[in-house]
């Protein structure tokens, strides 16, 4: 059976600028060689590696995190599923958040984004694609984290050294995406949208040295109506196999 879009806001994405016009767009001063491996992706769903722009304080890295973000105390990588969005308004607020809103947080640049309306009269919801007139990137607020494992089996000494014991886990690097009310242009479609930082916000927004999540939290506001635009796709994006260039292109609008 198809796998059907999720419900959340965001839940699907498209990543198709090559990681070299990426790290030259946002600025990026290291990336790993091996992410230049990487292809467009027409249908980026959650669990997945997404890219990432961040910043330790030196320089700004472009890497590739799993979309879903693990806290560093999860017992399980499952809990990364549920923590695709962070809400703006409550990001500060809950325990898988607002440590990293205040020192891990990053920029998750997407080419633009899948949303699903419900047609009156009709239990069909019509994808649509969301992105911007000139065809740049957004550059969606993000945060992320480190987990190195079952908390458990740290504390237990487990994958340390010596026969018949498990190999230390490899650290996990996860992201998510937050999250706001939408502005005008949205909410003809969703009553929330990602939040798109201007350019002006990325230094800000990427420095380690801000850890004042009142100020950052001005940052997270809905984008100007000017900034997006969007038309129906085919319902081939519902199935997240479906990974190609043509999900992108319009069809004709439903006849409401």
């Amino acid at each position: 059976m198809p796998t059907r879009s999720i419900a959340a806001m965001c839940g699907r994405f498209v990543s198709s600028t090559p990681p070299d016009q990426l790290a030259q767009y946002f600025e990026v001063d290291e990336m790993p060689e091996q992410l230049l491996e990487r292809g467009p992706n027409y249908n980026t769903a959650p669990t997945t590696d997404v890219f990432v722009v961040h910043s330790d304080g030196s320089a700004r890295r472009l890497d590739a995190f799993r979309w879903g973000l693990v806290p560093f105390w999860a017992k399980d990588i499952s809990v990364g599923n549920r923590m695709i969005n962070a809400r703006a308004e409550t990001v500060a607020e809950k325990p898988a958040f607002r440590k990293a809103l205040a020192h891990r947080r990053c920029i998750i640049p997407a080419d633009g984004f899948y949303e699903w309306k419900k047609e009156p009269g009709s239990k069909r919801k019509q994808p649509y694609f969301i992105h911007r007139p000139d065809g740049e990137p957004f550059a969606f607020a993000g945060l992320w984290e480190v987990w190195k494992g079952p908390m458990d089996r740290a504390r237990s000494g487990a994958g340390t050294t010596g026969e018949g014991q498990l190999p230390p886990p490899e650290p996990l690097h996860s992201c998510t995406i937050i999250t706001t009310g939408a502005n005008e242009k949205m909410s003809e479609l969703h009553d929330r949208m990602p939040v798109i930082l201007p350019r002006s916000a990325w230094d800000e927004w990427l420095s380690p040295e801000v850890d004042d999540t009142e100020l950052l939290g001005r940052l997270l506001v809905p984008a100007p109506s000017e900034i997006i635009t969007f038309h129906p796709v085919s319902t081939e994006v519902n199935n997240v196999r479906n990974k190609g260039e043509h999900l992108i292109e319009p069809t004709p609008e439903p006849v409401l």
